[in-house]
């Protein structure tokens, strides 16, 4: 009988031994103070690349396509969410809910290529955004069979015509971001040289008018999500409107997308939970093309044939000038960074 509970305790010991093990051994999460948003691959190879971007780290719920985040010695980690609001949603969610990672101190950079209006921007131009805003929630009737006097089909939900502000029901129609971060990003790196292609310079050279036809340079306005790839001067000139209609004209729309207001609201969620600080996420969107042909132009060549534009290349080289600055003043300068955007 003795030995038999001499050997009970040994096999007690054993197991209680082994299981603390096993509790010391998981690892402390991670905790990036830089994590970078990109939504396809070509958007994230250059941060990769230059950022040495080496460690993997497999995230449940993540894009079967993109399954993992990467991370650096510097403490900067890069998503790809996957392109689209579904994947951005399910993706930013996924990570934010993580227990791999501590993002509580974390601050968020989307990076992403887009199209860009002629009025404010250039093929090659990088812009940090102050309002996103959703393009699709909105009604919308087939543009022959709308009134004479409507420019396009679109108008706001549970409003009587395009030009009425609708009710925000969905409460996902319209976010603002930190100004405070906003303005450092582009004090930062509104001096950066942006690329262009040959083809990219050639090209803004169709439009009459700058900033369209002059070189790139970082600037500040807003951006339009929309699962829907939207084309042509009259479905741009409804975004423009649109935006003013939902930040009651102090928005500014010149770039479009797919994704923000998506990754947004995952954010959002999180931050109320207290997994996330919502405030210290930044925008930039660099236009790869634009969203509306110049005068004289084609507007179905404008969509069809976007790739002609050459602006792919330089707009991923100029996501990285662009956003990179920001990039290394919170690392460099993470004691002020810490606990919030600096005043100074």
């Amino acid at each position: 009988m003795k030995a038999m509970t001499r050997l009970s305790l040994s096999v007690g010991f054993a197991a209680s031994t082994l299981l603390s093990s096993s509790v010391w051994a998981v690892e402390a999460p991670i905790q990036p103070k830089v994590m970078l948003i990109t939504m396809f691959a070509p958007e994230a190879q250059n941060w990769i690349d230059r950022l040495e971007l080496k460690q993997e780290v497999r995230v449940p719920g993540l894009s079967a396509e993109y399954p993992n985040i990467r991370c650096n010695t510097q403490q900067v980690c890069l998503m790809v969410t996957g392109m689209g609001q579904t994947n951005a949603a399910a993706s930013t969610l996924a990570l934010a809910l993580s227990p791999k990672f501590d993002l509580r101190k974390s601050y968020f950079l989307i990076a992403g290529i887009a199209g860009i209006s002629p009025k404010h921007g250039t093929i090659g131009t990088t812009a940090w955004a102050h309002y996103l805003v959703e393009f699709g929630t909105q009604w919308e009737l087939d543009s022959r069979d709308a009134p004479k006097d409507w420019p396009t089909g679109y108008l706001g939900i549970n409003t009587k015509g395009p030009n009425e502000k609708p009710p925000l029901d969905y409460k996902t129609e319209v976010f603002e971001l930190n100004p405070k971060l906003q303005a450092k990003a582009f004090a930062l790196s509104h001096k950066v040289e942006l690329s262009e292609s040959k083809e990219s310079a050639v090209w803004r050279l169709k439009y009459p008018s700058a900033p369209a036809n002059q070189p790139p340079v970082v600037t500040q306005c807003d951006t339009l999500a929309g699962n829907t790839w939207f084309s042509g001067t009259r479905l741009s000139e409804r975004a423009e409107v649109w935006t003013k209609l939902l930040t009651n004209n102090e928005g500014v729309y010149c770039t479009t997308q797919q994704e923000d207001n998506s990754t947004y609201e995952a954010l959002l969620r999180a931050s109320r939970e207290g997994l996330v600080d919502v405030r210290r996420l930044a925008v930039v969107r660099a236009g790869s093309d634009f969203d509306r042909p110049a005068p004289g132009q084609s507007e179905v060549d404008n969509l069809l044939k976007y790739a002609d534009q050459g602006g792919f290349v330089p707009a991923l080289e100029n996501l990285y000038r662009t956003g990179n600055p920001l990039v290394q003043e919170i690392l460099q300068h993470w004691s002020a960074w810490e606990k919030g955007v600096p005043e100074a």
